[in-house]
C-alpha cells in the first residue's frame, strides 16, 4: 500500500504541511465541549462506585486465594520438614 503524499511548502523541511490539509480538523478543534445535566452526572458517578467495589470484590477475592494457597503450601512444607525437638 503506498502512502499518501501531502503538499508542501517550496522550502519545507518536511516538518511543516500546508494550513489546508488540516483544514478538516477546525471543526474538532473547536467543537465546545456540552455541559452534563444532574442525571449524567448522577449516573457517572454512581458507575464508577459500581467499577470501584467490583474491582475491590475482585482484589479480595485475589488476595484471598493467594493467601489460602500460600498457608496451604506452608502446612505442607512444615509437614515435609523433620522436628528438631
Amino acid at each position: 500500500m503506498k502512502t499518501p503524499t501531502f503538499p508542501r511548502h517550496a522550502e519545507d523541511d518536511g516538518n511543516r504541511w500546508l494550513p489546508s490539509t488540516l483544514s478538516c480538523m477546525e471543526e474538532f478543534e473547536h467543537r465546545e465541549k456540552l455541559a452534563t445535566t444532574k442525571e449524567e452526572r448522577a449516573a457517572r458517578k454512581e458507575k464508577s462506585l459500581w467499577d470501584a467495589q467490583k474491582a475491590l470484590a475482585e482484589r479480595k477475592k485475589v488476595e484471598d486465594s493467594f493467601r489460602a494457597n500460600y498457608e496451604r503450601l506452608k502446612a505442607e512444607r512444615l509437614a515435609r520438614e523433620p522436628t528438631n525437638t
